[in-house]
């Protein structure tokens, strides 16, 4: 019976795991530095074609249960003037939703499906890959740091196939590509927060705004409560204003309102006001914008990349943890057609890889978010017709172009999922 290795029990991980046990694999573990799951960050938007993978789960009914299904997305000049509005999810024809979702919610989820389908023993904290070698025939040589408290111990495993879901900062990444160094930093300070506050004082969509140098993201993800409320996910970027000003070895620094809310005084759509929102936050938190150069190849022998660790692109688009989630399926999927592991993960790469690049290379570019600067340039102003500045044809063309490179437009997504496999017999 195969061994799987997972290093990284965040999104792209748990998926992997649920996945390769639904294809019949059993001997899975999955191995995580903190002790605990201990979800971080705020909220996620989580698009139809990987919410179809996690339907294929079983998941999608639990998830449902503690997020919001998006119908709209609207774009706005940072003056007020509505950009472009676009059904989302179930109301632009997609057979699945579109999930904003609080990621504690998601990764809980996933981690609880981890230890109810394989075991409690699945899922291990406190354990960090600290090496990973390549030896003969190419089976990974892992070695691994356990850490109890003060307390630390070493060990050596030698498992069937090791993958590497463990973020942007991945060791797995490091050993097959040493010397690449820090992720690179595009200049740009991002904030994030979750906000509780009265739902009609949320709205209904998720906006975007902006010019050419600030954006804000805003959106309800979850339902209202007993009391009326939502909580509301939300994440501003605007350049540094000096590199002092970004901390790249502290990626969740917790950083007073003061420090940015009076960039966005004035910010109003459609009556969801961005100081409001803010102003309903207990904390904020700072990092610098980073991303990964993509790579020429994930995969050496028996080992592989998935998730953030091959893939890390700009948070623009909605796409990391809908990727992620994606890449766990389509591993899975080659795992369980090709009996042999280096030959399984060759295809999943092939398979991946490409698109993933592109991805990055259009996130790069702005993805979607691109009609903002566009209109910006155009008219820094503000405007009274969209149309004369930029007209919705170009508008469409933009937005199926990068629905194309995700590969989440409708015609796509409703074929069904291509990594469905015959539940097989237990390896």
């Amino acid at each position: 019976m195969s061994h799987i290795m997972i290093a990284g029990g965040g999104i792209a991980g748990l998926t992997a795991a649920l996945a390769l046990h639904r294809a019949g694999f059993e001997k899975i573990t999955v191995v995580e530095t903190a002790r605990e799951i201990d979800p971080v960050g705020a909220g996620l938007n989580i698009m139809p074609n990987a919410v179809r993978e996690l339907d294929a789960l079983g998941l999608l009914d639990r998830l449902e249960a503690g997020a919001v299904c998006t119908r709209e997305l609207r774009y706005y000049h940072r003056g007020g003037g509505l950009i472009s509005r676009e059904p989302r999810g179930l109301g632009a024809g997609y057979h699945w939703p579109q999930l904003s979702v609080p990621r504690a919610h998601l990764q809980l989820t996933l981690a609880d499906a981890v230890r109810r389908r394989l075991g409690p023993g699945a899922l291990v904290g406190g354990v960090r890959v600290t090496c990973v070698e390549a030896l003969p025939g190419g089976r990974p040589r892992v070695q691994l740091e356990h850490r109890d408290g003060e307390r630390r111990s070493h060990a050596s495993l030698e498992p069937d196939v090791l993958i590497g879901a463990d973020g942007i900062r991945s060791a797995v990444r490091a050993a097959l590509n040493p010397g690449e160094g820090e992720p690179p930093w595009n200049g740009m300070l991002v904030w994030r927060g979750v906000s509780r506050m009265a739902a009609d004082r949320a709205g209904t969509f998720m906006l975007v705004a902006g010019d050419d140098r600030r954006k804000a993201v805003v959106y309800p993800m979850t339902e209202p409560d007993a009391s009326g409320e939502v909580l509301v996910n939300w994440a501003l970027a605007m350049p540094a204003a000096s590199l002092a000003d970004a901390t790249r070895g502290d990626w969740n620094r917790e950083v007073p309102l003061a420090k940015f809310l009076h960039h966005y005084e004035g910010w109003e759509f459609d009556g969801v006001s961005v100081p409001e929102v803010l102003a309903a936050a207990d904390t904020a938190f700072e990092y610098p914008m980073v991303d990964r150069e993509p790579l020429e190849r994930w995969t050496c022998g028996r080992t592989t990349l998935i998730g953030d660790a091959a893939h890390a692109m700009y948070p623009i688009g909605s796409n990391g943890a809908t990727q992620s989630i994606v890449d766990g399926r389509a591993l899975a999927h080659a795992m369980a057609l090709h009996p042999d592991p280096a030959e399984a993960l060759a295809v999943y790469e092939a398979d991946r890889r490409p698109a993933m690049t592109e991805l990055q290379q259009a996130n790069r570019r702005l993805g979607p978010e691109v009609v903002i600067d566009i209109a910006h340039r155009r008219a820094p102003g503000g405007f009274a017709d969209v149309e004369k500045v930029i007209p919705a044809a170009e508008r469409a063309e933009i937005a199926a172009w990068y629905a194309e490179k995700g590969a989440f437009d409708p015609k796509t997504v409703n074929l069904g999922s291509p990594y469905d496999v015959p539940v097989r017999s237990p390896r």
